[in-house]
């Protein structure tokens, strides 16, 4: 599994716009796993410091509980418009996957919360080109490093 860092590392600029989406508003949604195996969407909050994605989980949370019995989950940043009739003026959006791995309660958590840091499998920054005519995907992944393929 792979660090933020390792990301930055490795494909800086690519790494610098994933954040942008990220900080770009406070409320980010989770996908974790049920009981089940069936998907469960969340609001959550995150952070990006010295080389790491953090998070923390109230106590008795579903999503707490969905990924301490299986850590997978996908991230995706605040969802935000693109221009009406001015698509390639849209930033995108973005988004990561990876496993939860418990770590130190983070600042200011609440008694009781879980804190987490995020390994990551993949990150991804989808776009809309500037002749707005071709959709961007680039990505990372653990193993592979960053590519970017472009569709019509």
């Amino acid at each position: 599994m792979a660090t933020w860092q390792q990301v930055e590392a490795d494909a800086p600029a690519f790494a610098a716009r994933v954040q942008e989406r990220f900080d770009a508003g406070t409320n980010k949604t989770i996908a974790t796993l049920r009981k089940d195996g069936g998907p469960r969407i969340s609001g959550t909050e995150l952070l990006f410091s010295d080389g790491r994605i953090t998070l923390g989980m109230m106590p008795h949370s579903h999503k707490l509980h969905d990924v301490l019995r299986d850590p997978r989950v996908a991230i995706h940043c605040p969802t935000l418009e693109p221009p009406a009739g001015e698509p390639s003026a849209w930033e995108g959006d973005a988004k990561i996957a990876g496993r939860l791995v418990a770590i130190a309660a983070l600042p200011d958590e609440p008694p009781g919360a879980s804190s987490f840091t995020v390994d990551l499998d993949e990150v991804a920054l989808t776009y809309v080109d500037a002749s707005n005519t071709h959709l961007v995907i680039e990505s990372w992944h653990d193993g592979r490093g960053w590519s970017k393929v472009v569709r019509e």
